[in-house]
């Protein structure tokens, strides 16, 4: 452990604040933020920002990107010792639909917190809020701060990402309060590639003139077959075609088809071989065309050793509340990933302890907020004291 970080402690500081965490968590999860609808996105971003200037104060700076037809993605920085920031990374829009809490409204049952987008990841903001607080309560220091909010992570980030990789220049590290995964931080996240595949063929009268056509639904199914072959569990690599559509009547031979494809990596080097395989992609019939379009969403997260020393100094931190953190590799993606792809250490999945992502089960624990929320703190003054 860190020296003179005193997790205990901050531990005690924080439960004296549950009551106040719970009811910033209660409006927070309250306030509907679906990914799609812009209004509310920019309603809800309006009330966070004021819970922020009252729970920390007026920030040094606030930048602002406009979202377009999703939510505006915004920068905040606090002052702190050094000169490197701290990356907080946190999104503000959710999968659920304008009138979900209608049928689902927020609850608590003991020490279980439920309501949509509460895991996923509105108690993760809620976290690393007071985690600030009571640093700045306590008089202990704490590194310059950069938070990031965006409100298009569910479907991307697309308008976020360069912002986020903007805002990670010279950062010291960054942690993303997304939840976490049965408590375990994520130090090691795979690559997501999201690609199309567009065949044409030939159209003719399949019964009358079978061998004047070209089906682009025969050529789709070989190339499905031959991009399914590109899995390699081993690896971490999976390739899936996921959705497919083609032909027009079941008397005419297929004249177009189209297979989307989700592709998930562990290295740098296992995305490399699929770009290859993807850029060689061709039909079996020369009159047939194939064009393959799409991207990397996200780029790998993989476990450098910047963070693996950052994940070591929380674990001891941990511990000294009696808390064994875990670690682990998932196969889903964050805005971590892009941070990590720049060379910057990342601890993801600092967020809540529960379970129910994107499902109705979706429930937090207020135990394990108040926990993270200390280990948050106690973090980021270890990283004043041993820089």
């Amino acid at each position: 452990m860190a020296p003179h970080t005193d997790t205990a402690a901050l531990l005690e500081r924080v439960a004296k604040h549950h009551d106040e965490m719970l009811e910033d968590l209660a409006h927070y999860v309250e306030l509907e933020t679906p990914s799609d609808d812009r209004p509310l996105l920019e309603a809800g971003l309006a009330r966070i920002d004021a819970w922020l200037r009252e729970r920390l104060g007026e920030p040094a700076a606030v930048g602002t990107t406009g979202g377009g037809e999703y939510g505006d993605v915004r920068v905040y920085d606090y002052p702190g010792e050094g000169t490197a920031p701290v990356l907080v990374l946190a999104h503000y829009d959710t999968v659920w639909p304008q009138g979900t809490l209608a049928g689902w409204p927020f609850g608590v049952d003991g020490d279980r917190a439920t309501g949509p987008g509460i895991f996923d990841m509105k108690a993760g903001l809620v976290q690393a809020v007071w985690a600030l607080r009571v640093l700045a309560e306590a008089g202990l220091s704490r590194p310059p701060i950069r938070l990031v909010l965006n409100g298009d992570e569910e479907i991307g980030s697309p308008v976020s990402r360069p912002v986020i990789e903007a805002a990670a220049e010279g950062a010291g590290a960054a942690l993303v309060f997304e939840a976490s995964a049965a408590g375990a931080l994520k130090t090691a996240r795979k690559g997501v590639g999201i690609f199309r595949v567009d065949v044409t063929g030939v159209e003719a009268h399949a019964g009358l003139d079978p061998g004047r056509g070209v089906s682009a639904v025969d050529e789709l199914a070989r190339i499905v077959l031959t991009l399914h072959g590109l899995t390699d569990h081993e690896a971490g690599t999976t390739v899936n075609v996921g959705v497919v559509t083609g032909g027009t009547r079941t008397n005419v031979t297929a004249g177009s088809a189209v297979g989307h494809l989700d592709v998930r990596v562990r290295t740098r080097a296992e995305a490399d071989r699929i770009d290859a395989a993807l850029a060689a992609v061709a039909p079996a019939d020369p009159r047939a065309t194939v064009t393959v379009s799409g991207e990397w969403n996200r780029p790998v997260m993989e476990r450098s050793e910047g963070t693996a020393k950052l994940f070591a100094l929380a674990r001891g931190l941990a511990a000294d509340i009696g808390v064994d953190l875990a670690e682990c590799e998932v196969g889903g993606a964050s805005d971590g990933n892009f941070v990590a792809a720049l060379g910057v250490p990342v601890l993801d999945g600092f967020g809540a302890v529960g379970d129910g992502a994107h499902a109705r089960g979706e429930h937090i624990s207020l135990g394990g907020m108040t926990e993270r929320t200390a280990l948050a703190a106690a973090l980021l003054h270890a990283l004043t004291v041993t820089r």
